[in-house]
């Protein structure tokens, strides 16, 4: 058995060949999956542009189901869905142009790392915690990722917000 190509966007594969590879990239089914593919990462406003310029499907309307599927080359969206899809345009864009107030980032590990490597390289300069904390960073800002993640070992919990309770027990064997 020789080699196999794997086509990703019709999930099939077959014998690789220069033959039968031109002839399955550039057949109907592997060209309406890759764009199947590709639309699903467009945004509102290109589905909005492309949905306004079709004509509503006449059968889709009647029965509410189209033989052709999403293949079909007439809208199968209702004024209602329409306006949905415009309000999330409206929405995209005003977020964009910052006419809204932007929320804020969920702080990732990464930036907590860092901002924690920062402060313990300034403690260790400095030799003063005061000098390097901000009013906004305390030592509970742990990221809420990194309590979610189940099963981690005692040395990789991070500590409680208030700190471990430390109790001196001078009382050893």
């Amino acid at each position: 058995m020789g080699k196999r190509y794997y086509c990703d966007y019709c999930d099939r594969s077959f014998q690789d060949n220069m033959h039968n590879r031109k002839k399955h990239l550039n057949g109907v089914q592997h060209q309406r999956a890759k764009k199947g593919w590709f639309d699903h990462f467009r945004g509102f406003s290109d589905i909005l542009k492309d949905e306004q310029a079709k004509k509503p499907c006449r059968k889709f309307l009647q029965r509410g189901v189209c033989d052709f599927g999403p293949s079909c080359r007439f809208s199968h969206m209702t004024e209602m869905e329409l306006m949905n899809l415009e309000r999330k345009v409206q929405d995209e864009r005003r977020h964009r142009e910052g006419l809204e107030d932007p929320v804020m980032p969920e702080p990732t590990a990464e930036d907590w790392l860092s901002r924690r490597e920062k402060r313990q390289s300034g403690l260790t300069s400095k030799g003063d915690a005061t000098d390097m904390e901000d009013p906004q960073e305390t030592h509970g800002d742990v990221p809420p990722q990194l309590f979610s993640i189940p099963d981690l070992p005692l040395s990789l919990v991070p500590p409680p917000p208030g700190g471990w309770n430390v109790t001196v027990n001078t009382e050893w064997g």
